[in-house]
């Protein structure tokens, strides 16, 4: 999730979860609203620094050839979520396989299986990121899982989904240069120290 995020109470006597997602999202135009855990969740639109972030890092997916006839580079687009019967997210960027249109599960989300990876880039709500996304992400057998954590200043790398959590933790400083995995489908490489100076806060002029 890209900014400070808010559970919303849900009332079951009077509708659904994705009816009142579906409200929210109407009284709240540029929010994103997910369900992670059965639980909704409302996040402000990001601030740029975040959407500098993530040009950058399409960037380096889209030299590499990652936006092509194998593979599509998409921004916010709606994953379902297996663990809940009305979850659902919408990672920051995602890699899926590219007839990834035809694996449409409902409510304009899409089958977990297509997804190669998910990235999601932190701000006041890291938390979100780094635990209950991690959770539901690993639930729905993501692949690789990627945080950029300007909080903390590192950039995350997870892998080998299990249930509810990933074998694989890899944590990466500024300096360091971290290549993908290759289950992605092509050699993407991150300069850590470029990304995260990307996410910093600019001082006004």
């Amino acid at each position: 999730m890209s900014a400070a995020a808010a559970e919303h109470p849900w009332d079951s006597s009077q509708e659904n979860q994705l009816e009142t997602a579906d409200s929210l999202m109407e009284q709240l135009p540029g929010f994103r609203v997910e369900i992670i855990g059965g639980v909704i969740t409302v996040a402000p639109p990001p601030d740029g620094d975040h959407a500098s972030v993530l040009t950058d890092v399409m960037i380096s997916f889209l030299a590499v050839g990652a936006h092509g006839q194998e593979s599509r580079v998409l921004q916010n687009v709606g994953l379902w979520l297996p663990a809940g019967s009305e979850d659902f997210a919408i990672p920051d960027l995602a890699l899926v396989d590219a007839d990834f249109e035809e694996h449409l599960i409902q409510y304009n989300c899409y089958d977990p299986a297509v997804f190669r990876l998910v990235l999601e880039v932190t701000s006041s709500n890291y938390q979100q990121d780094l635990r209950n996304k991690v959770t539901a992400y690993a639930d729905a057998k993501i692949p690789v899982y990627v945080i950029v954590d300007r909080k903390h200043g590192r950039l995350h790398v997870l892998t080998d989904p299990v249930a509810g959590d990933y074998t694989s933790h890899r944590i990466h400083a500024p300096g360091e240069h971290v290549v993908l995995p290759d289950s992605i489908g092509a050699e993407v490489k991150l300069d850590v120290s470029a990304v995260l100076r990307a996410g910093e806060p600019k001082k006004a002029t």
